[in-house]
């Protein structure tokens, strides 16, 4: 196995042809389609299905990519440091529920180790597809939290796809109000006092089962629903219908503006906001950075 062979079957994921592929690399499509065949047999494994209508990457290609992009990208650090290589773009991923701070925590990121190139990418998105994305290797890092209601199911998750969950930090339950609620006065809030207003929550599609919600409480019945998929329509109608949504309570008024407020929920429960990543993976020096930014922030 060589690094160009890892760097071959990385361009032809990203193109999605061989032809393509060997026309990026300036090869020959014979070239480039023996070296993939002498990767595959070399590691014993399919990486790409081959059909009539193309190529597509198979299941265990698709954790193989995960690990040669890391590869790839640690030799491309090495070269950035010791042979002076300008240019070289980085690549970071990291997956998300809908944190602010996780925000915070890339822009700083991006403002450190941002170059001419680079291509970063934060998700955020839905639970089970954040764990897809940290087994698969999609991301190197995935944000979530874990409660005495969901951590039964989602430990045999993680560790069912090699996954390792690490706290950051363990949070007591507030509400997302606007500024102008009307219990925006209040410095606690009950759940009685929050029976007539809308709950808001971040719907999880196909995988909408009460232990991957975003929200704590998530069983809890409630007569007035609605679910949403991004931060800002949830936002907005916060402020547009009085309605509320149940969370960690850590806010930005730089990001998310002044008219949303944090007050603390009347309740004992608590929430252990942390990350996950691949147990055979290796954090690369951009994961770690992430890291060390989130948690100086949450600090």
């Amino acid at each position: 196995m060589t690094l160009q062979q890892l760097k071959y079957i990385i361009a032809v994921a990203g193109t999605g042809t061989i032809t393509e592929a060997a026309n990026r690399l300036y090869i020959s499509q014979p070239s480039l389609t023996n070296a993939i065949h002498e990767l595959e047999d070399e590691m014993n494994i399919v990486i790409f299905n081959r059909t009539n209508k193309g190529i597509t990457v198979s299941r265990e290609g698709e954790i193989f990519l995960g690990y040669a992009r890391q590869v790839v990208e640690q030799a491309d650090i090495l070269e950035d440091k010791y042979k002076h290589v300008k240019g070289l773009k980085k690549q970071f991923c990291v997956s998300t529920q809908h944190f602010s701070f996780a925000v915070n925590a890339f822009v700083d990121l991006i403002k450190e180790f941002g170059q001419d190139q680079y291509d970063f990418s934060i998700r955020e998105t839905q639970t089970y597809e954040i764990i897809e994305d940290v087994s698969r290797l999609r991301s190197e890092i995935g944000l979530l939290f874990v409660n005495d209601f969901n951590k039964t199911v989602l430990s045999r998750i993680f560790k069912a796809n090699d996954l390792s969950f690490h706290e950051l930090f363990v949070a007591r339950p507030h509400v997302f109000i606007s500024s102008s609620h009307p219990l925006a006065g209040n410095t606690v809030i009950t759940n009685h006092e929050l029976e007539e207003y809308p709950y808001l929550s971040f719907e999880q599609g196909e995988h909408n089962s009460f232990y991957f919600s975003e929200e704590i409480f998530s069983p809890v019945e409630r007569r007035k629903n609605i679910r949403v998929r991004d931060r800002a329509t949830l936002f907005n109608l916060l402020i547009g219908l009085n309605g509320y949504t149940v969370c960690s309570g850590v806010i930005d008024k730089k990001l998310n503006g002044q008219d949303i407020i944090a007050v603390p929920l009347a309740d004992e429960s608590e929430m252990r906001i942390g990350y996950i990543v691949h147990s055979k993976g290796m954090l690369s020096v951009l994961g770690r950075s992430y890291l060390e930014r989130l948690k100086n922030y949450l600090q």
